[in-house]
């Protein structure tokens, strides 16, 4: 099982990605919005924002989201590291249920370039 530490060095190495992608990419992910990625297994919820291609992580909190962020992410500390390190297709672990993605009709429309 993935320890905090290691997903929030997840989260770090997936804004670092995010800030060195072109194109399609790039664009999709020069959003100014609320964030949440909720580990399931930890108990934890990383705060923050993804605001000119980067996730800014602001706080850690126990438990699920306590407010409704704009994306929100819900998934294993295991599945999020193995997503960044790529062992594992961000689309098929959303389409299987592994990875939970909620937002608006047009962010998501906005996101799936990153699928």
């Amino acid at each position: 099982m993935a320890t905090m530490a290691e997903c929030r060095s997840a989260l770090d190495r997936l804004s670092d990605n995010l800030t060195t992608a072109e194109g399609d990419v790039r664009s999709a992910a020069a959003l100014d919005r609320s964030l949440s990625c909720h580990i399931k297994d930890l108990a934890i919820t990383f705060t923050g924002r993804l605001k000119d291609g980067r996730i800014e992580v602001l706080d850690t909190i126990e438990g699920p989201p306590v407010e409704k962020a704009e994306i929100r992410l819900t998934m294993t500390g295991d599945d999020l590291v193995a997503m960044v390190n790529g062992q594992l297709n961000f689309a098929r672990a959303w389409g299987s249920g592994r990875v939970r993605l909620e937002a608006g009709f047009r962010d998501l429309l906005r996101l799936r370039t990153l699928l």
